[in-house]
């Protein structure tokens, strides 16, 4: 199945359950433009009608336990009944604090937003402003269809990632299994893709997480296009089944997938902070994964290299945990991933102190956390969302799944 009707089987899912919209543009038309976000992954706090064809958008962002680090990086909106139509979109409460710092937000002129008229194919605008004192954007689309569907970036849904397992699970060198649940009782998944089983314990073991933010849709098209390339026919990928183990945790946060969050599950916790932290009730997502990954290691298994993958506005990089005999392996990733089309790195590769934030309990993130605990080769990579170097555009999903592969082969090469 190729990515256009991958992406085609996708669209067809409305979560109807959430009754989240505004209409009101009548625009002399039969039927009046309206603002929906009740679907899998759609989020607004509110939208309102500034002129005829003009929307004032307002992003909901989210808070941390703490009502504080306020992180508006993520909406997902449809307006319907839009053909021939011209319209102005303006996103506003933009403002937010990262890392108990205030900052201006993560939408910017650099993060042009996503369109698309039919959910396969997604364009960044063009015609856009930024206004540096508001901290608002504002864009203007001419629609030829009659829905209109508009994202921070290309989403990455639940159904996108249940149709891959679904092509996973026909594969012989794929296991699919749940290590635990979300808050809201969503599964975590677990994938092992392993040829060659008479190897045992000779084989390398890749172990990687993907999404363990929700806005980070970048990094599931990332690992989708990681996984679909292992389990092809390609040489190198049936080499890498022979000689390596992948252990995968690819949809850490469903719940903020399901509900369009940003980066803290719906009890407030950053999944990638608190592995200091044990608590199943108020973070069950890092417990689940935690026990998986130690139970892996506990009997004896090995983890030749740990990466979770991250996205951020104009940074792309790879740190390692807080321990020298990291940095060697660290240096050699870094060099091969950065002689691939797809990662541009904007600093050299470093190891990262102990914690994220000195003296504040809950700030591990996960590399620090199992080098902490285990004193396991654990990294983390982000990936930007600003226009590429190397390509010369915004990111698309096609760079994602092509970074995928990338990813992958430096990883093996390196290990």
């Amino acid at each position: 199945m190729n990515r256009r009707e991958v992406l085609k089987m996708a669209g067809s899912m409305v979560l109807a359950s959430r009754s989240k919209y505004l209409a009101n543009a009548q625009n002399g038309a039969d039927d009046p433009v309206t603002i929906r976000w009740n679907f899998e992954g759609g989020n607004l706090a509110r939208a309102e009608q500034t002129r005829p064809d003009s929307f004032r958008c307002h992003l909901s962002g989210q808070v941390d336990q703490d009502g504080r680090n306020r992180q508006a990086s993520w909406y997902y909106f449809r307006a319907d009944h839009t053909k021939n139509r011209s319209l102005t979109f303006t996103l506003t409460d933009l403002t937010g604090e990262y890392n108990y710092q205030p900052n201006n937000g993560a939408v910017t002129k650099n993060t042009p937003p996503f369109y698309s008229e039919d959910r396969i194919h997604w364009k960044t605008v063009e015609e856009l402003n930024y206004d540096e004192v508001k901290h608002e954007l504002t864009f203007r689309l001419r629609v030829a269809s009659d829905q209109l569907w508009i994202a921070h970036v290309p989403p990455y849904t639940l159904e996108n990632f249940n149709q891959l397992t679904r092509d996973l699970a026909n594969h012989s060198d794929v296991r699919l299994e749940t290590v635990g649940k979300s808050v809201e009782g969503r599964d975590i998944p677990l994938i092992t893709i392993a040829g060659s089983p008479d190897r045992g314990k000779e084989k390398k073991v890749i172990w990687l997480m993907f999404r363990q933010h929700a806005w980070e849709s970048g990094s599931s098209w990332t690992g989708e296009g990681l996984m679909r390339f292992v389990i092809s026919s390609d040489p190198v990928a049936e080499r890498i089944r022979r000689e390596t183990t992948l252990k995968i945790l690819p949809m850490c946060d469903p719940d903020g997938v399901v509900h369009g969050g940003v980066r803290f599950n719906l009890h407030g916790y950053d999944l990638n902070r608190n592995w200091d932290v044990v608590d199943p009730i108020k973070m069950p997502e890092i417990t689940a994964e935690r026990r998986a990954i130690f139970d892996w290691v506990d009997k004896g298994n090995r983890i030749d290299f740990f990466l979770s993958l991250h996205n951020d506005e104009q940074n792309e990089y790879v740190e390692g945990p807080p321990d020298q005999k990291c940095f060697p392996l660290l240096k050699r990733m870094w060099d091969n991933w950065s002689a691939c089309t797809t990662f541009a790195p904007t600093e050299q590769p470093k190891l990262m102190s102990v914690t994220t934030t000195e003296g504040k309990p809950g700030r591990m993130n996960v590399a620090q956390g199992l080098s902490h605990d285990r004193g396991l080769p654990a990294f983390v990579a982000e990936m930007m969302i600003w226009k590429h170097p190397k390509s010369g555009r915004v990111p698309d999903i096609d760079d994602r799944l092509r970074a995928g592969r990338e990813l992958l082969q430096a990883i093996w090469k390196s290990i």
